[in-house]
Parts: structure tokens; C-alpha cells; sequence
């Protein structure tokens, strides 16, 4: 079963690298009015041949202006722009933007990159969320942790999401992804057929939100987690 998991995995990183490079960056270039839906509509057909299926619990709130999202690998992004129908901007880390293919994608869709090792990497951070909600009219999806973990456990949220949410009085949403490993495991490259389930949890009004709603959602981000195991089976 292990072999079969294998192949799986690798025919899962053929099916994800021939839609982008086949279909999304050249539909997206050719059809940039278009691009939400383009993205949506392959994303989907990604999920299918890889035999995944998605299981959504709540409700995206149209007025959160801002998605935070727990991160175990790139089927957590596909699942999202698979189940929503409206476009984001992702922020993701100024090396994937140097990536081919993948960041050719990045930078067609018009996304948010961050560098980590730059100071100012913060105060760019700011102005394109700010130019996000003001002028493009598009939500920011996040992924707090910054970088993918490996278990249960949510690693430390990193400031750059609480800050921007506090200087912007941004509606927060916060999202729970379990499930993602299982469907592609990018750690020990295996790969099964299986149901990726989104939670989406009550959204949070920072302009009038206690000191401690960061830590908060955090908490109730990782409950979310705990019960999902616990209950359901379904690791994250």
C-alpha cells in the first residue's frame, strides 16, 4: 500500500504541475478578466483526478477582509480556490514567487509576496493589504504559522497578520483545514484518495475586538484541530 501511495503522490505533483503550467498561467494571461474563475474552475478539476472531495462546514462571512488559515501544503490553497467562488490575494514568501511555473501563477493572479528577511518586508506588507481592501476590492488570505508544519500542533502565529488587521480595523476570519496531508503529503511524498474538510469559524471585528483576539483565535483554531482528531479521525 505504501508503493500505491507513492505513485499516487507523484501522479498528484504531475496532475498539479501540467494544469498550472498547461492551463492556468496560459488562460490567465490570455484572460486576466477572468482570472478568479479560471482559478476556481482548474483548481476544482485538480481535486477531481487526484480523487479528492471537499466537505465544507459554516460559511465564509462576505464581510471578513481577511482569511487566516492553518498550513500543512499547497492542497490547502488548491482546496480553497476550489470551494470559493470570490479572489483572493494570497500572501506567500517572496521565494516562491522565484519559482517556475508557480510563481509565474503568483504573479499572473496578482498576489501578495512578503520577505521575511527584509525589515521592511512588514511595512510593504501593510501597504499591499491596504491596497488590497481599498482599491482592489479583493480579501487577503494568510497563513499565520508562515511556513508548513508537520503535526498537530499549530506552530507560533507569526505578528505580521495581527498587525496588519489592528492598523487596517479588518474583519478577520479564521479557517481550519484538516485533512490536506492525507489527500498529498509533501513531507514523506505519499498520497491517498480522501475528503479535505474547511471550517470556517465566527469572524472577528478587530475595530472593537479584546487585546488578546490574536491568541484567541489561535486557541480556537487549534481546539477546532483537537476535535477534528479526536472525534472524527481526521488529522490536520
Amino acid at each position: 500500500m505504501k508503493t500505491f501511495a507513492k505513485i499516487r503522490f507523484y501522479w498528484g505533483a504531475f496532475v498539479i504541475s501540467t494544469v498550472v503550467a498547461l492551463g492556468m498561467i496560459p488562460l490567465i494571461h490570455l484572460f486576466p478578466q477572468h482570472k478568479g474563475t479560471i482559478m476556481h474552475k482548474l483548481n476544482r478539476l485538480i481535486l477531481f483526478l487526484i480523487g479528492a472531495r471537499i466537505e465544507k462546514i459554516g460559511e465564509r462571512d462576505p464581510e471578513a477582509n481577511l482569511f487566516l488559515m492553518n498550513h500543512q501544503g499547497i492542497i490547502d490553497i488548491i482546496t480553497m480556490e476550489a470551494i470559493e467562488d470570490v479572489h483572493w490575494r494570497w500572501v506567500a514568501k517572496k521565494e516562491l514567487f522565484e519559482v517556475p511555473w508557480f510563481g509565474l501563477l503568483l504573479k499572473g493572479g496578482d498576489m501578495i509576496s512578503v520577505d521575511r528577511e527584509n525589515k521592511t518586508g512588514l511595512v510593504k506588507l501593510f501597504k499591499d493589504a491596504k491596497e488590497s481592501i481599498e482599491e482592489k476590492r479583493r480579501a487577503v488570505a494568510i497563513f499565520p504559522e508562515g511556513t508548513r508544519a508537520s503535526d498537530q500542533q499549530l506552530l507560533p502565529f507569526k505578528p505580521g497578520p495581527r498587525f496588519i488587521a489592528q492598523k487596517l480595523g479588518m474583519k478577520v476570519q479564521p479557517v481550519v483545514i484538516v485533512g490536506s496531508k492525507w489527500v498529498l503529503n509533501e513531507h514523506n511524498r505519499t498520497a491517498h484518495s480522501g475528503i479535505v474538510k474547511v471550517i470556517y469559524l465566527p469572524t472577528v471585528d478587530v475595530s472593537d475586538a479584546p487585546k488578546d483576539w490574536y491568541e484567541e483565535v489561535q486557541k480556537r483554531m487549534q481546539k477546532t484541530i483537537d476535535e477534528e482528531e479526536r472525534e472524527h479521525g481526521i488529522h490536520r
